[in-house]
């Protein structure tokens, strides 16, 4: 099982948490992997687009492609360090936040904002198809600005 991040996203990840973080998800601790790393944990629990990393990284100075981004996202992703909420085909947001909850989406910004497991009831599922269980229910809930009375 992967540690949580939780220690790092609250008092900043430093280099020795961060490599071996990796290690124990099975990824090499390789520079640009450390940098992202470094940008996307050491600030709190947050919800990220590869944009806006990519974005983050130049303005840090790391050195990287966007290729390079997209791919590391996907292997923190694939290692259980991030949570990949696929909000429609044209967003894809990456979440620090890797136990089970629901979001709101703010049509207007593309924020994003956790809503808590417990406070979202699913019921009425349908049943899955013959030989298939359901493994998880993602809730997004869509929000705009309310227009004025």
């Amino acid at each position: 099982m992967v540690r949580s991040m939780n220690n790092a996203q609250q008092t900043g990840a430093d280099d020795a948490y961060l490599r071996d973080l990796l290690q124990q998800a099975g990824l090499r601790a390789t520079r640009q992997r450390l940098g992202l790393a470094e940008l996307i944990f050491g600030q709190g629990e947050r919800h990220l687009t590869a944009e806006g990393v990519y974005a983050e990284a130049l303005d840090a100075g790391l050195r990287l492609s966007q290729t390079t981004v997209y791919n590391t996202l996907h292997q923190f992703t694939e290692a259980g360090l991030l949570r990949e909420i696929l909000a429609d085909p044209r967003r894809i947001y990456f979440d620090t936040n890797v136990a089970p909850h629901h979001h709101f989406l703010d049509e207007d910004t593309g924020a994003m904002e956790d809503i808590p497991a417990e406070t979202v009831a699913v019921s009425s599922l349908p049943k899955p198809p013959d030989g298939k269980s359901i493994e998880s229910v993602d809730v997004i809930v869509r929000v705009r600005s309310a227009s004025p009375a």
